[in-house]
């Protein structure tokens, strides 16, 4: 494929505020990563956990490829994600703060071709923060018509 792969959690940054992002590498078999590079891949109601000090994204969906004959792999599985110790270490920590999740931001294939998981640190947004959000867009939306 000549594009470049990112796919994006369009809705993390609506539904979050995000504190801190982090790149991890993810642990794929070929046929997974045959299936990102054509795009059949979705992380939008995936998240994030600690399991004995290593992390995992549970809920991304990868779909199957068609060309995998027998060696194919599970659309839906927990898959392990690749961080300098002291970066779990830092995520632990943050963890145990009450109100603080780990979501997937975007993956995407960095410069050597390998896959890349960005994910941040976030606290959920109350209603009133979406609401003024939606406002700020919208003001800015007006202004830049204004311009133009």
């Amino acid at each position: 494929m000549d594009k470049d792969i990112y796919i994006k959690n369009r809705q993390a940054s609506f539904k979050y505020e995000l504190l801190e992002k982090f790149e991890a590498g993810i642990v794929l078999s070929g046929s997974e990563v045959k299936s990102i590079r054509h795009g059949k891949v979705s992380i939008n109601e995936a998240y994030c956990y600690l399991s004995k000090d290593e992390l995992f994204i549970k809920s991304m969906h990868i779909a199957i490829y068609e060309n995998a004959g027998f060696a194919s792999h599970e659309p839906i599985q927990d898959r392990k994600l690749l961080l300098h110790r002291n970066e779990l270490r830092k995520i632990e920590k943050k963890l145990k703060d009450e109100s603080i999740t780990l979501i997937p931001r975007a993956l995407y294939f960095n410069k050597n071709g390998y896959a890349k998981l960005e994910i941040a640190l976030a606290r959920g947004k109350k209603l009133f923060d979406k609401r003024q959000d939606i406002k700020q867009r919208e003001l800015k939306r007006e202004i830049d018509r204004g311009l133009k």
